[in-house]
């Protein structure tokens, strides 16, 4: 292990939060190394340096685990809720060890969610380079047309922003309503409503099916597994 990293970087391995979490937290002035405040570029030796969140130590995490959710819809993905809403921390209180959701899900989607302590995995999956893929099934109203499939595969031109291209697969069509499945390389927030907003395309339901090689498979709402990372990459 190299000797001096940065602190969010530390900070994710204590199973604290995923990197971009931990500067959050950073920036939010609740993080001290050796009883100063820490700052944004700060880094520590995890031997020698003693950091803490809200006055509370963190310690390096040495036993790994790996949880595959199926996010109910109504839920918010955060441990922590300042409004007292129903979140993903609640499904998981049974397990001891500290894990925390990696990337997110907003509360009207339902589906897979990646949970653990492993800092080095979240930062994997959530950097924009590794273009780990995420199927989401969506079921849309009114019923879809061809050039609004084609649009939807260019998210850059149609939100005007610099995003990967989508896949697109048309599942099946209704009278009054289309399933589509999507396939990201990359995600920006709430990417998927945004591109169907920009279309008038209304979103009745939103469900990740799988991320990397990882599937939702027979989980049912509110349940966890536990898998290990070949499952993924």
């Amino acid at each position: 292990m190299e000797k001096k990293i940065r602190l969010q970087k530390a900070m994710s391995r204590c199973s604290i939060a995923s990197r971009r979490a931990c500067e959050i937290l950073i920036k939010e002035g609740k993080v001290a190394i050796n009883g100063a405040l820490a700052k944004i570029g700060d880094k520590v030796d995890l031997k020698t340096d003693k950091i803490t969140l809200c006055g509370k130590s963190c310690k390096i995490v040495k036993n790994k685990k790996y949880i595959a959710i199926y996010k109910p819809r109504g839920y918010v993905t955060t441990m922590r809720d300042e409004y007292n809403r129903k979140s993903v921390a609640d499904l998981v209180k049974n397990i001891e060890t500290r894990i925390y959701p990696v990337g997110r899900l907003d509360k009207d989607s339902e589906g897979l969610l990646i949970m653990t302590n492993d800092g080095d995995f979240a930062n994997f999956l959530l950097h924009p380079s590794n273009h780990v893929e995420k199927v989401y099934e969506i079921e849309v109203k009114p019923r879809i047309l061809n050039f609004q499939i084609k649009k939807l595969k260019d998210p850059a031109k149609l939100l005007s922003c610099s995003l990967l291209p989508v896949k697109v697969f048309l599942v099946k069509n209704y009278l009054n309503k289309s399933i589509l499945r999507l396939t990201l390389r990359e995600g920006k927030n709430r990417q998927i409503r945004k591109m169907c907003e920009a279309l008038g395309i209304r979103i009745e339901k939103l469900k990740r099916i799988s991320i990397g090689k990882l599937k939702l498979n027979r989980l049912i709402p509110g349940k966890y597994r536990e898998f290990s990372l070949k499952d993924v990459v």
